[in-house]
């Protein structure tokens, strides 16, 4: 039972430090933040179909991210809260659904963080614009890449989960 716990948060830690770095590289390419984002991070919203211990890990690699990229206190707080929400999401409605897996984090991000760019960062433009350009980052994160990590990492399941 105590090398299960370790074992679920070793697994959420290595998922943590993942995320951060994929932010860190798109950050690094001006791909992770402001009104058009494509964090490859994202696409590792798709591990809580393989692990439960993906959903904290990817809270914190998210909240841990935002901090280390500059985020306002209002992104550092709902910003990881829209992660969780896709995580959640994706766990449970991927254990009956594989292939809407990705739906979750696309749509709560969608809808989260343009409320975050128009109301808290005041960046220019329209909430139905950033809905549109977050999305359309999410799709190609979450929807494109996470899809092709699922099936990737479907093929070695037993090895590393």
């Amino acid at each position: 039972m105590k090398n299960q716990k370790i074992n679920h948060l070793t697994t959420a830690a290595v998922i943590a430090a993942l995320y951060v770095v994929l932010t860190l590289l798109c950050n690094a390419l001006g791909l992770a933040n402001h009104s058009i984002q494509v964090r490859f991070s994202e696409a590792l919203t798709i591990l809580p179909l393989f692990t439960p211990a993906a959903i904290p890990g990817l809270y914190v690699g998210c909240l841990l991210s935002n901090i280390l990229t500059g985020c306002i206190p209002w992104d550092i707080l709902f910003g990881p809260i829209a992660t969780l929400l896709g995580a959640l999401g994706t766990y449970f409605l991927g254990r009956k659904y594989k292939w809407t897996a990705t739906l979750p984090p696309i749509l709560s991000n969608t809808i989260i963080i343009p409320l975050i760019l128009s109301y808290a960062y005041h960046i220019k433009g329209s909430v139905f614009y950033f809905m549109l350009t977050v999305g359309i980052g999410e799709i190609i994160s979450c929807g494109v890449l996470g899809m092709l990590l699922y099936v990737t990492l479907n093929k070695y399941r037993k090895h590393l989960f």
